[in-house]
């Protein structure tokens, strides 16, 4: 994995940098996003959304500092999607790997900081985002459980959505996109755990305004 403390910043530093920062990670199909833009909204927060920014971090990627996306980008769409065993998927994949954080960093840096920035995407690793946090609470990772990635996907248009739909088996890649990640999901609920970082989990009960009520405490925006 690479991060911007890699190219030599002193911890330290970065992370007084970016002590305006919140982070909201998680599993993919969390509501994240929702969220994200919910609470930005209401406390006048400056939104960066690192899944938009990832066809510009994978240009910006040299091949020797990004092989998972050298490989990924490699393959077609069965080979990515059908042909791979869910757990290969998880293990190889670039995101998870942490490919890219140090541009995620390097992005945060050069905002502005003349007020709170709200980060949000699965990208956001907790054992990336801790070294960055002057205070714990800043961050929060949305975890899902499968009846609510199943729900989200089922919304979606189940195997006729997205790129799924564009393998030979929709069906198959779709199994294999869920089983992925929710062994993803399970990842970052042991990294949280073991980092004493903030867990949510998410299900078909909660409401979008409860779980923006529940972050926003997390972050003690209502103080």
């Amino acid at each position: 994995m690479h991060s911007a403390l890699d190219e030599g910043a002193h911890p330290g530093v970065a992370r007084e940098r970016l002590r305006h920062v919140y982070w909201i990670g998680g599993g993919s199909g969390a509501g994240k996003s929702t969220i994200a833009r919910r609470i930005a909204g209401r406390y006048g927060m400056r939104l960066y959304d690192t899944d938009a920014v990832m066809p510009d971090h994978a240009r910006r990627m040299p091949a020797e500092r990004a092989p998972y996306l050298r490989d990924f980008a490699a393959m077609d769409m069965d080979e990515r999607w059908v042909a791979r065993s869910p757990r290969e998927m998880l293990d190889t994949f670039h995101w998870y790997r942490g490919e890219g954080f140090d541009l995620i960093v390097e992005d945060l840096l050069a905002l502005p900081a003349d007020r709170p920035v709200l980060a949000e995407g699965f990208r956001l690793l907790p054992d990336l985002v801790r070294p960055l946090l002057t205070e714990i609470g800043h961050a929060v990772w949305l975890l899902p459980t499968p009846g609510f990635r199943q729900a989200v996907f089922d919304d979606r248009g189940g195997p006729a959505w997205g790129f799924v739909a564009r393998t030979a088996d929709p069906p198959h890649a779709l199994r294999n996109l869920l089983q992925r990640d929710a062994m993803f999901t399970d990842r970052l609920t042991e990294q949280t755990r073991d980092l004493d970082l903030n867990g949510l989990r998410v299900d078909p009960t909660v409401t979008e305004e409860d779980l923006a009520r529940r972050v926003s405490a997390a972050f003690g925006l209502d103080q």
